[in-house]
């Protein structure tokens, strides 16, 4: 059956527990490829067995969140916003926290303090109590259960002794109060943080909001981007974003193309050459055909890549995971041995045994355990994608951090693609510069990308001027040219290759002048590259389909121990296989003949121009072709991965030592929901470092 892709915005969800319950009964219900986003408030699954989506929305919204159509989205009512009601019940706490402070005799008054809590304690029921009973009811307990369960003791335990008249020492209105207030800090915090860290995807998606020129019989009309229809001629002019994929139909331009490629040089384009949506027109003004639009383009791509890496989860996170999805039975069950033993076993008496079990409850957050994984994978992701490095899926970071050998395909990954003048075999009788200053004469006035590269690199060296009154270019033959002497030229394709070179043969008057072999050049930063992998104990192989004489220059010059030549398609695979039984494989080639060897490998990565970002096969995609940034995206990968392990580290280790502590009554409920918070914000904190901190 076809995959059907359902994206649903889901107001309500207020931190990752909330995002975590609806994941779960999505992935009860049998739903493929879930992900939840509690600060993009979105909820995507792929629906392979057509359940019925008003009953799935039925069931979403029965855990107390609410499913709004984005088109005619409401302005969200006061108390709907996370941030007003933290604000509404600080109002409240922080009076009935002054008298623990204050001698004021009405601040001690138990209905004084009743009538500040009660506020305070129907906002955290209505918040925590909702998706408390609604995890409760789809047997998926989440961390609101506790929450509730404390605060409400606290408040029901004060009232008792309110009406009973039992004086100040049975009033623990505040300890409700600041335990609701406080976890709504937690999640105002969490919110921001998120927003924080899922900060790239918003970058781009801003990118994608602007107007567009359109060309019509009248003249100019501005119409919104994501109006603009594939065949459109739209005006682009100079400081003017360009708002789609398209072709130049006529006029010159320099554009910044650094948010999509991170090349800082803006690129020239003339007719026929293609533009991407988003990227800046630095310099002119074109006219361009658009092309792919809507989610066809490149940045719609780019921004659904990133939403579906930010969602897959690592098996790192799996873990996390199953660890918060059994605690809140086993927290509530401590809670109630520490109430026991406390009560019964030593002479501490209600109140006491009532407050550590109540501390065991608030300060037992999962929250950050939750959160290690998923901010850490977003900030890495955002890290790389400004460096022009697209990772689709957080899986992908993990599988690179073991990597013992990375496969490198030769032409447009190791070498440019641009040809350069190897060696020039001169007849008897003809000089060096005489055959050089024929060469550049001829070749100037080709637009071949061969003879552009020969013309660069001649400019450089000492040649016999020529002067040529005509010049013509036979298609796929070569050049032929006439001197003012009458001399006549022919520059072409050798008649015999020889295996070594790629040979083009030179005559005047059919008298052969010379032989000229012309290679592919290797990027500069190659070499820095293979130093740089085996200094890190990586194995860099050559993997190329060129011909042997070529492929062993080219790992000789690079230092390559490891070389495979000649290779078809369906060789790579086989290469690819035999070295990812060794170890974990890396695979980086130019996307299209590579493509079934990048899917086979542990992960593929495709060297490519953002024009082919689509090419599924690869799950990275560096956008820039330089080749410094395989290095950055293994160094992103793996400080993600030791933030990760940081992260749960840390989430881990609050919880173990909290919760004893807590148990033999050493913290009160209120430091205990402050320390809760506490540790949701130094996860956050430590993911958000990865952001600026030095990665090497």
């Amino acid at each position: 059956m076809a995959e059907h892709l359902v994206e649903l915005n889901v107001t309500g969800m207020h931190c990752n527990n909330c995002a975590m319950s609806i994941h779960k009964l999505l992935e009860k219900k049998g739903l493929q490829n879930v992900l939840v986003s509690f600060a993009s408030e979105e909820v995507k699954f792929s629906n392979e067995s057509q359940l019925a989506l008003p009953q799935i929305i039925k069931d979403i919204e029965s855990l107390g969140f609410k499913v709004v159509d984005e088109e005619d989205q409401q302005p969200a009512p006061f108390f709907a916003k996370i941030e007003n009601k933290f604000a509404f019940c600080t109002l409240f706490t922080a009076p009935l926290l002054l008298h623990m402070v204050l001698p004021w005799h009405f601040l001690h008054n138990p209905i004084f303090q009743l009538i500040l809590c009660l506020p305070v304690f129907v906002i955290g029921c209505l918040h925590f109590g909702k998706s408390a009973y609604s995890s409760l009811k789809n047997g998926v307990p989440n961390m609101d259960v506790l929450i509730f369960i404390g605060s409400t003791s606290a408040f029901v335990y004060s009232l008792v002794g309110t009406v009973q008249n039992l004086g100040e020492h049975y009033l623990f209105y505040e300890t409700s109060a600041t335990i609701i207030t406080l976890v709504l800090l937690g999640n105002v915090l969490e919110k921001r943080s998120v927003n924080q860290t899922t900060s790239a995807v918003r970058d781009l998606i801003k990118f994608q909001q602007v107007n567009a020129n359109r060309v019509v019989e009248s003249g100019v009309e501005v119409v919104n981007a994501k109006d603009v229809l594939s065949g459109d001629i739209l005006l682009v002019n100079e400081g003017d974003q360009v708002p789609v994929d398209g072709d130049v139909l006529s006029g010159d331009a320099l554009v910044n193309e650094a948010m999509i490629t991170g090349e800082s040089l803006p690129v020239p384009k003339t007719k026929y050459d293609k533009v991407i949506g988003g990227t800046i027109l630095q310099q002119g003004n074109i006219r361009i055909m658009a092309t792919k639009v809507g989610s066809n383009s490149t940045l719609s791509q780019i921004i659904d890549l990133m939403k579906k890496a930010q969602a897959a989860k690592p098996p790192v996170q799996k873990l996390g995971d199953k660890v918060a999805s059994i605690f809140v039975p086993v927290v509530i069950l401590i809670a109630l041995t520490t109430f026991v033993i406390t009560y019964f076993a030593t002479d501490a008496g209600l109140q006491r045994s009532m407050m550590n079990a109540i501390a065991v409850l608030v300060i037992s957050c999962p929250c950050a355990m939750g959160l290690a994984t998923p901010t850490a994978v977003m900030v890495g992701l955002g890290r790389a994608a400004k460096n022009g490095i697209l990772i689709k899926g957080g899986d992908t970071i993990e599988a690179v951090a073991n990597t013992r050998y990375v496969i490198f395909d030769k032409t447009g990954t190791l070498t440019t693609g641009k040809f350069s003048i190897h060696h020039i075999k001169p007849e008897e009788g003809f000089t060096i510069e005489q055959i050089r200053g024929v060469i550049m004469a001829i070749e100037e006035r080709s637009n071949h990308p061969i003879a552009k590269s020969m013309v660069n690199e001649l400019l450089q060296l000492p040649q016999q001027k020529l002067i040529l009154r005509a010049v013509t270019e036979e298609k796929g033959l070569g050049m032929r040219a006439e001197d003012v002497d009458g001399n006549r030229y022919f520059l072409g394709t050798a008649k015999h290759k020889t295996e070594d070179n790629f040979y083009l043969t030179l005559y005047r008057n059919q008298v052969r002048m010379a032989q000229i072999a012309v290679d592919d050049t290797i990027k500069p930063d190659a070499a820095s590259l293979i130093a740089q992998l085996k200094k890190d104990g990586i194995t860099p192989v050559l993997l190329s389909g060129d011909k042997k004489s070529r492929c062993l220059a080219v790992a000789k010059t690079l230092n390559i121990d490891e070389v495979h030549f000649e290779m078809l398609p369906d060789d790579k695979l086989q290469v690819v296989d035999m070295y990812r039984k060794k170890g974990k494989t890396i695979m980086i080639g130019d996307g299209i003949n590579d493509a079934p060897a990048l899917t086979q490998a542990d992960v593929g990565v495709s060297m490519n121009d953002a024009s082919h970002i689509a090419i599924q096969s690869a799950k990275v995609i560096l956008l820039n072709t330089d080749l410094q940034s395989v290095v950055k995206f293994l160094q992103i990968s793996r400080h993600t991965l030791l933030t990760i392990k940081q992260n749960l580290f840390w989430a881990f280790a609050y919880n173990i030592i909290a919760i004893p502590v807590a148990a033999l009554g050493f913290l009160n409920p209120m430091v205990g929901a402050f320390a809760m918070a506490f540790s949701d914000v130094i996860v956050i904190g430590n993911s958000l470092r990865l952001k600026v901190k030095k990665v090497n």
